[in-house]
Order: structure tokens, then sequence, then C-alpha cells
């Protein structure tokens, strides 16, 4: 039997073990960083919480004219919200809500919905400064 060491990496998630504190961490930093990369919010300014409180969720933030409705068809929602979801799954509660709510609107994408998709994304640069760790 071949003695392995003790794991480093699983799922894109870095681990860390203190066994003195009986802790182990989890992060997800530079998959972080590879989504921010990936839409374009690698040097968005970071904010402090998930979801702004000027954000409404209204009839009145669906798109008025076919012009905006052919801008939101080429908009990857979908797949930044995959993304973010991969980051909530994994190592990221505390964006269980933000997430949810937006997540609601991706069949019926709206310009708005889209702010607050690269908000929670401009959230995820403050995880990226600072590492996301679970502690358990």
């Amino acid at each position: 039997m071949k003695d392995f060491s003790a794991a480093k990496r699983i799922l894109r998630m870095r681990i860390s073990r203190d066994r003195a504190q009986g802790n182990l961490k989890l992060s997800q930093v530079q998959y972080i960083e590879r989504v921010l990369q990936r839409f374009n919010m690698k040097n968005a300014k970071p904010v402090g919480s998930q979801l702004a409180n000027h954000f409404k969720h209204s009839k009145e933030s669906s798109p008025k004219i076919e012009a905006e409705k052919e801008l939101m068809i080429k908009v990857p929602f979908a797949s930044a919200i995959g993304s973010l979801m991969y980051v909530m799954v994994r190592t990221g509660p505390d964006l269980t809500h933000a997430v949810g709510v937006v997540s609601k609107y991706s069949s019926n994408l709206r310009k708005h919905y889209w702010e607050v998709v690269k908000w929670i994304l401009r959230y995820l640069r403050v995880t990226s400064d600072l590492p996301l760790f679970w502690e358990g």
C-alpha cells in the first residue's frame, strides 16, 4: 500500500488543514478569479453586500424596447448564474439569497437582472481579495 500525502486540492478547491486547531479550510479563490475574468469583472469595484437595497424587483424593470430585448439575448446570464451557484454550493453560502433572487428571472431576462448579477460578481471581488474559506 502506498502512503499518499494529504490532499491539497479537490473539485477546484484548495484544502488547508490545521490539525492543532482542528480546522479544515476550503478555498475557491482561483475559481472565483477565473469567473471574474470570464465576465469582465476582474477590475470592477468591489462591493460589501451580496444584494444591494436599491435593486427593486418589479414589472417596471422589464425591457421596454425591442433593441433591449435583442441585447439581452447575447448576455451570458445562465452561465453567470451557474458559476455563482458553483461558488455558493461549495464555499459561499452567503450568496444563497442573492443568487436565488436573480436565478428566478433567467427565463425572462431583463437588463435590470443582469445588473444584479454583475453586482454579485462585484461582491465576489471582495472574496477574491480576501480568501473565501469554509471552516469545519
